[in-house]
Parts: C-alpha cells; structure tokens; sequence
C-alpha cells in the first residue's frame, strides 16, 4: 500500500519516505479496507494533515487519542477542532468552544498559566474580564502558534470509525506510529513528547529505551487538567495564547 490511497500533497517531502515505511508496517487488509471506504474521519484528503509541518521543525510531538466524531470538526490535526472559529466573546469563551470540550479546557489551562485566571474560578464571568487584547482571536491563529513553535500534532490513532472503539484502530497504526518516532528522533532527539490520554499513553512503551522528555497527563476532556502542575508548569512559558 502506497501513500497515493491517500492525499498526500499536504505532506512536507521530509517526511515521504518515513510515511512509505510506516504504512509498509501495518496490515495490508487493514489498509485496503481504509482506502477503499470513506465512512471514517478525517478522510483520505486530510489524514496525513499534521505531516505538513517539516521534520527539522518539530520541536514537540503533542499526541491525542482520535479524530473528532465530527467531520466539519476532524482535520489530521490533533485537537484541532476546524468547526471552531472566533476563541472569545463578550461572555467569556465564543458558544463553539464551550460546546469542544478538550479545546475549552486547554483554553482555560493556558489562561491560569499566563497567570490571566484564577485556577479556583474558571467560569464565563471570569473568563469575561480577562484582558484579551494580547491575545490571539481566533482558532486558526492558535494553532499557528503551535505549528510555528514546532508542535507536530498527531493522534495515536489517525482514523475514527463511527460505532468502533479508537483502541481497535490505535493498533492498527502501532507499527506506522513506531517507524515515525524512529525516524523523527534520528534527526530530532531533543524533541519532547507529549502524551494526553489513555490511548496515547500506550505510545510510551516505544520511547521507553529513549532518552527522550516526556509529558504524560490525562485527556484535556477531564476538568483535572485545567490545573494539572505539570501540564501548566510546561506550557507556562510557551504563551501560546500570545498574539
């Protein structure tokens, strides 16, 4: 199976031959039956999306766990929600944020680690009265700082089916997931990895005979999150919500 059974224009050519390798990985059954069928997200033109980022970019490897269950929603981009548009409001988060949950949650956690919101108080009226002027405006935006600033972001699983576990899935790209960690760490060791979730957690046996930094923490969905010390220690100083 090549990578032609999927659109691969988006794909940075240094990634290519890595891509080649990690699908020549996997079952081939398994494979045929995703090209073949379009009744899985984020379909054949947008599941090699995050790859568009070059390889001596990455500074950090973010992984989720799947697609969103919504096609104006799921795009190859972990946690990018493209149904999302405007960021805030004049009540504190825009209606679409509040409504992706993972996206509200990491909103709230990057503003109480810029020191903008009070970890015991992360309501809408709060959310109001932060200065936001300074800040980026919209979901686009936001993750262009997080690509600019070398976030490659991946999914442990690439595809959603509707009515099918992730976990059957997120083995079946086992393979594909371990030959892209060999391939970026050969030219980017200093790269950190990030892991939220319990599907991305199972990535962590692959890095285990690595000298790599890690990050672990539970799925932005849970509110644990918003105030987990180490997460808002780490993207303290990214200030990913800067203009």
């Amino acid at each position: 199976m090549t990578m032609h059974a999927f659109d691969h224009s988006v794909i940075h050519p240094s990634w290519k031959e890595c891509i080649q390798r990690g699908l020549d990985r996997m079952d081939k059954d398994y494979l045929n039956s995703l090209a073949n069928t379009s009744c899985w997200l984020p379909g054949h033109k947008k599941i090699f999306n995050a790859f568009s980022l070059p390889q001596n970019q990455v500074n950090y490897v973010l992984f989720g766990e799947s697609p969103y269950p919504r096609s104006e929603s799921a795009n190859g981009y972990a946690f990018w929600d493209e149904a999302v548009h405007e960021l805030w409001s004049e009540t504190g988060l825009s209606k679409k944020v509040n409504r992706a949950t993972s996206l509200r949650n990491i909103l709230k956690m990057l503003l109480i680690a810029e020191d903008q919101l009070d970890a015991r108080q992360t309501g809408q009226d709060e959310i109001a009265k932060v200065d936001k002027s300074g800040c980026v405006k919209t979901n686009q935006d936001f993750f262009d700082n997080l690509l600019n600033l070398g976030f490659l972001l991946m999914n442990a699983t690439p595809v959603l089916y509707d009515h099918r576990a992730p976990q059957i899935d997120a083995k079946a790209w086992h393979p594909f997931i371990h030959e892209i960690i060999n391939c970026l760490l050969e030219q980017r060791p200093q790269a950190t990895f990030i892991l939220f979730g319990r599907i991305a957690k199972r990535i962590n046996p692959l890095l285990a005979d690595r000298q790599v930094k890690k990050l672990y923490a539970e799925h932005p969905y849970n509110l644990s999150f918003i105030t987990n010390p180490e997460v808002l220690s780490f993207f303290k100083h990214l200030h990913l919500l800067k203009k």
